[in-house]
């Protein structure tokens, strides 16, 4: 994914950065919540390798909620904050199914 300047743009971007050859068969609705002051609530939803993307709660229950500062999210997204040190240093925070966040790094491409 090409460097963020933004929360805003990373959601807006998301699904052309969506890699649907890796989520064939995958479905699942993700949420997630960042604070600080670009933060707010999105969502994402992939579906047999389509991806659909919104601002707010999502549509659906989610499968897995992910909780993070603003500024943490973004750096992990621009690759300049590992996503596994952000997890293991409670800057990132997941509810839910939690092979739902590695597959999340596949479908999006998040820190690479």
């Amino acid at each position: 994914m090409p460097t963020a300047s933004n929360v805003k743009e990373i959601f807006d971007n998301m699904c052309s950065q969506f890699r649907a050859d890796k989520a064939q068969g995958d479905n699942a609705t993700i949420q997630f919540e960042l604070s600080g002051d670009s933060g707010g609530k999105w969502w994402a939803q992939v579906n047999n390798g389509t991806c659909a993307v919104g601002e707010g709660d999502a549509p659906a229950a989610p499968d897995m909620t992910l909780t993070a500062a603003d500024s943490d999210y973004l750096a992990m997204v621009n690759g300049t904050l590992s996503p596994m040190t952000a997890f293991m240093q409670g800057k990132v925070k997941v509810k839910g199914s939690m092979g739902l966040a590695l597959k999340l790094q596949n479908w999006f491409g998040l820190g690479s």
